[in-house]
């Protein structure tokens, strides 16, 4: 942070007229610096693991929100303190006006709270958004009270279904945010580039018959990231037109079937050892024998393809994915975007879940 201002036991009302002052004698020192109007983000985060998300925002990079609002939840606090700054991709200060340049300022603002401020966050938090810009709210540790607060502001949700203890619920909270705001969901982006290349695999028009023959579906994914696995699976229901049907734990996976009018499609989600959270391997099948591969290797995506003859070919995509060091760019990135494919992905799974 360049500029910075703070107090304890304040109101919002003072925090704003500070950061417009913040603003103000910027403006004035330094003519070429223009601040960033894209984007608000609200975070919830509870105190203690504060560090912990302000270093994964640290790391969204071109993607970091214009005006960003940190609510730092302490329990038992009744007062709320705060500190406000403003930071320029042009960290020479020092050197003067830049002919023929701008630099674009962000503003931060932290807030520590108590867990009874919650309920009106949104009274809180209000005075603190720039105005006309669309607001993204997101909560990792929870904090459903503080959300909901925030949905009369809000626009968009970030959540991340991987994290909820029951997938079920996850789901069900995602379809409810869903209805009256867009939900960037990060366990869906997680399988982006598994998507897009079985999108790839089948786009040319002599390989899109094999769509309608699809016989079997198998996803390895992370024992934690079964949200992704079946998200995936819901995007091919989905946009194929197949009727999912529930799956059942067998064997330490969950398996069950899909249909369509002229046959049965297999589904099995199976959990892998593997370090990054995810997907690590698609295999799809179809009745004719023909079979697309993708599994998670160094540099990319190992791709492979069985033709109907038994003829085998494998290669590498490489830089297919993002990592999840880029997962939290994307979903702002997201924000300002609108993907058609989550909601009807989404209402599938839920199916697949039993809901």
């Amino acid at each position: 942070m360049d500029d910075v201002w703070a107090a304890r036991d304040t109101t919002p009302e003072a925090i704003e007229s500070a950061l417009r002052r913040l603003l103000t004698r910027r403006r004035h020192e330094y003519e070429d610096h223009v601040p960033a109007r894209v984007l608000n983000l609200v975070v919830i985060v509870d105190r203690q693991f504060r560090g912990e998300i302000e270093n994964r925002l640290e790391r969204v990079g071109r993607f970091h929100p214009s005006r960003l609002v940190l609510c730092s939840v302490e329990p038992g606090r009744r007062t709320i303190d705060a500190w406000a700054g403003i930071a320029s991709d042009d960290g020479d200060l020092g050197a003067g006006p830049h002919p023929g340049r701008i630099s674009v300022t962000r503003e931060h603002v932290e807030l520590t709270i108590g867990a009874r401020h919650l309920r009106a966050l949104d009274t809180i938090v209000d005075p603190l958004l720039v105005a006309d810009l669309a607001t993204m709210v997101w909560a990792p540790h929870g904090h459903t009270e503080g959300i909901d607060s925030l949905r009369r502001l809000a626009q968009i949700v970030l959540l991340d279904t991987q994290d909820q203890m029951d997938l079920a619920a996850g789901l069900e909270r995602a379809c409810e945010l869903a209805r009256d705001t867009y939900v960037v969901d990060l366990a869906w982006l997680r399988s982006t580039p598994w998507r897009e290349r079985v999108a790839a695999a089948f786009d040319p028009p002599a390989l899109r018959r094999a769509l309608g023959a699809i016989s079997a579906v198998t996803v390895h994914h992370r024992a934690d990231s079964v949200a992704s696995a079946v998200l995936f699976c819901g995007w091919l229901a989905s946009r194929l037109g197949w009727r999912p049907e529930a799956l059942a734990q067998a064997r330490g996976r969950l398996a069950g079937r899909a249909r369509t009018r002229r046959q049965e499609i297999r589904v099995v989600l199976e959990a892998v050892d593997q370090n990054p959270p995810g997907l690590s391997g698609v295999m799809i099948e179809t009745a004719s024998g023909e079979l697309v591969g993708l599994d998670r290797s160094e540099g990319g995506l190992k791709a492979r393809r069985r033709a109907r003859d038994g003829r085998e070919q494998e290669w590498t995509v490489l830089g297919a994915s993002r990592g999840e060091a880029g997962i939290l760019g994307e979903g702002v990135r997201q924000a300002l975007l609108r993907d058609p494919t989550y909601s009807p992905a989404l209402a599938a799974a839920r199916i697949m879940v039993g809901r």
